[in-house]
């Protein structure tokens, strides 16, 4: 079985909710990779027009610049959204930018993949290293589109696939010291030369095996709450709009109640 293909088509037929003037969150990974290169093709020919790309990682960045996708940072998309100071009146053209946005969730739209989706729509993200953007991207999106293949699917998270954690270098063996009292086992991430994996904002990734996770949102919590984790991989179903699975049945569409 072509697990890529089925990837592929998910990811394309998620690129059919993208409409012209858009802005579009741009995952990271080999799923989400199908996808830019559909948007990219579409914009190419003529068939969508005004689009912004957001890219959640440099590695996406670079892909889309080569692709000739018109990119965004997520620092210049706010400049352009217009600000209030305190106590004065908004304007009409604020208030229904306001409401355009859905209280500033500003990007229309992001597809990116995910390494686990348990039956609630929770995730586990970062297998490729970018979960920090990935997550700020989630929350600034109305709608996340998540691409997956049937591997990816289980009934808990942590059934087939590890946690990772960003945390900050001078954190290290801190955090992994307390990764472990919650009885997680460790590992440092590190690139195939064996070199410490660095992530775009300069962390370190630690992978947590917790085997299954029967309360996403408990373990989210207690990592939330660690200062030396920048971030964690998990992502609970209230950032997520639609799983798009592929199977040797077609695409199915799952989406949060």
């Amino acid at each position: 079985m072509d697990y890529s293909k089925l990837k592929q088509i998910a990811a394309e037929r998620a690129v059919e909710e993208i409409k012209d003037g858009m802005i579009v969150g741009l995952g990271t990974g080999s799923t989400a990779k199908f996808a830019t290169i559909k948007i990219a093709k579409k914009i190419k020919e003529g068939h969508l027009k005004n689009i912004y790309g957001i890219p959640t990682s440099k590695k996406t960045e670079e892909l889309a610049a080569e692709l000739g996708i018109p990119l965004l940072s997520l620092n210049q998309l706010f400049n352009q959204q217009p600000r209030t100071k305190n106590n004065e009146p908004r304007t009409k053209n604020q208030e229904q930018r306001t409401k355009n946005n859905e209280q500033f969730n500003i990007i229309d739209i992001t597809i990116d993949g995910a390494d686990e989706v348990d039956s609630e729509l929770n995730l586990i993200k970062g297998g490729g290293g970018a979960l920090l953007r990935e997550k700020v991207i989630a929350q600034n999106t109305k709608r996340l589109l998540i691409v997956v293949d049937k591997t990816k699917i289980s009934e808990k998270l942590g059934t087939n696939f590890f946690v990772p954690i960003e945390v900050l270098q001078f954190a290290l063996e801190s955090e992994i010291n307390f990764l472990e009292s919650l009885g997680a086992k460790t590992k440092i991430r590190k690139t195939e030369t064996d070199e410490l994996f660095i992530t775009d904002e300069g962390n370190f990734i630690i992978d947590a095996y917790f085997g299954k996770i029967d309360n996403p949102a408990e373990l989210s919590s207690l990592l939330n709450e660690r200062a030396g984790v920048v971030e964690h991989g998990i992502f609970l179903n209230k950032l997520v709009d639609s799983v798009y699975y592929s199977s040797d049945n077609g695409v199915e569409i799952f989406r949060v109640s």
